[in-house]
């Protein structure tokens, strides 16, 4: 038999992360599938695109954070607001107070 090399230790497995809007905490998906989806939707040229942005939407926030965030009924300039610091903090481009 080969080598076996236990690195569990190695690994965080910390769970996601929450933005917090209003005292709401939103929960978003930050397993690694999900980002590279979400990275590769930023790559594309038509990021803006509603319908992409929706995409991500989807694939960033899990059905729970959605129903908070629909709750508080924010502008679309406020939605994407959420979306965008939602990608940054599961890219790692935000620090804990949200700031890039």
């Amino acid at each position: 038999m080969g080598k076996v090399v236990d690195i569990t230790d190695k690994l965080s497995f910390d769970g996601n992360p929450t933005l917090v809007v209003k005292g709401k905490k939103l929960e978003v998906n930050a397993d690694a599938p999900t980002v590279l989806k979400v990275m590769n939707f930023m790559q594309k040229e038509n990021v803006n695109d509603m319908e992409v942005v929706s995409a991500m939407y989807q694939l960033i926030f899990p059905e729970k954070s959605r129903t908070e965030i629909d709750k508080l009924k924010p502008s679309i300039s406020d939605w994407m607001i959420i979306i965008q610091e939602a990608m940054a903090l599961v890219t790692g481009e935000a620090n804990s107070q949200g700031e890039h």
